[in-house]
């Protein structure tokens, strides 16, 4: 019944494979699904949805092969009801003292034994009898017929939550897509994962297992170990691209901005300003004041830390053709803008450059160029989540 609900997802990017079908199909066996429409829906979202970006086409792809369902499943209710209202107009056949002691002897256990029996038995409407499901009449099973056993099952009732379709078709889950910009609490989880520690320092901490080690080591006669505290040892560089065509986009880099410096786990963060492309300096602050030579960022960031480029990439390409020193902003025996971009990106083990352009806009001549320098990741919650696995590697990146 669900293999084609499979593939379903399959159409619409949801993982799902050979593992789900059989979780799936196990779960329907024990009863997990409540045999309910509902229910599937829940026991079926649970095994299949991996991660939050993935419930939105869930949602679409249970709608789309269980439409129509639902309204055939109210269609069959409501002949089984009219049945039942049919039956209260008829008075019931009495039973025999013989019939109602027989009755009396079952227990709960066995009438549930034999009403599952019946059900698989049973293959029409039966009214007025002593044995099937049916109406007025004298089984422990059924609507409307007489007395029955203390612990005899009435058939009777309706539903009372929502449907499992129009669950799906509310598609609650509509915002977790990855190709959205990110907040600021969002951008400072992806940073978290930089992370690393180092132990340096007064050796003043408790090291327990080399303490134990050292104990047993000694003939039981106790000997402390301690070590140095265990501290953050992420250093960071996040260069700005600002002014100009980056100008609709500040809202985002504020909050890239503002995750970083919120940030507990960097052992040290610099960050600086440019425009376009950096030409031999940088800057501590947006409005281009108090400019730092490159070499001299360079001397103080060694190859171990972290640089994190964030721009559109987007200018006349004789900009980056531009020659500066680090003492002068214009001068033609400098080298040209992308000479110091590529000696940023061989200078760093790890580099990487955020765009907060979409990627179908990475047309751009510049663009390209600079993606041949450095590995470009969209600024969205994918991208930065790949940026942020590349930086967080070990050893240098191959050219």
């Amino acid at each position: 019944m669900f293999v084609g609900f499979l593939y379903e997802l399959r159409r619409r990017k949801v993982p799902v494979g050979a593992q789900e079908a059989l979780a799936l199909a196990r779960a329907l066996e024990t009863g997990l699904h409540d045999s309910s429409l509902e229910g599937f829906y829940d026991v079926a979202r649970a095994l299949c949805v991996h991660t939050e970006s993935h419930l939105d086409a869930f949602d679409q792809a249970f709608l789309a092969h269980f439409k129509g369902i639902e309204e055939k499943g109210q269609a069959l209710a409501e002949e089984l009801l009219q049945w039942l209202r049919d039956a209260a107009d008829k008075p019931p056949r009495e039973r025999t003292p013989e019939e109602s002691a027989a009755l009396d002897a079952l227990d709960t256990a066995a009438l549930q034994a034999l009403f599952e029996q019946r059900m698989r038995e049973q293959r029409r409407r039966h009214d007025g009898g002593d044995r099937w499901i049916g109406t007025r009449g004298l089984s422990p099973f059924g609507h409307g017929g007489a007395p029955g056993a203390p612990d005899g099952f009435r058939i009777e009732g309706e539903g009372g939550g929502r449907s499992a379709l129009k669950t799906a078709d509310a598609r609650l889950y509509r915002g977790y897509r990855d190709d959205q910009v990110l907040d600021t609490r969002a951008l400072g989880m992806a940073l978290r994962k930089l992370r690393a520690f180092t132990r340096e320092g007064v050796a003043d901490e408790l090291d327990l297992d080399g303490t134990i080690d050292a104990t047993a080591r000694n003939a039981g006669e106790l000997e402390v170990v301690l070590r140095p505290p265990r501290r953050p040892d992420t250093r960071v560089l996040l260069l700005l691209d600002v002014g100009g065509s980056m100008t609709p986009h500040a809202h985002l880099v504020d909050r890239l901005f503002s995750a970083a410096k919120q940030a507990t786990h960097f052992k040290e963060l610099r960050t600086y300003y440019f425009h376009n492309c950096v030409y031999g300096r940088v800057y501590r602050t947006e409005r281009f004041s108090d400019p730092i030579p490159l070499p001299s960022v360079l001397a103080d960031c060694g190859p171990h830390w972290k640089l994190v480029m964030v721009g559109d990439a987007l200018m006349a390409p004789y900009e980056l053709m531009l020659r500066s020193s680090g003492t002068d902003l214009f001068d033609p025996d400098g080298p040209e803008g992308i000479v110091w971009l590529m000696q940023l990106a061989e200078h760093f083990h790890r580099h990487a450059w955020l765009n907060p352009e979409p990627q179908s806009a990475w047309w751009a001549q510049t663009v390209r160029t600079i993606r041949r320098v450095f590995p470009m990741y969209p600024l969205t919650l994918a991208g930065l989540g790949e940026a942020v696995t590349h930086l967080a590697r070990r050893g240098a990146a191959r050219a």
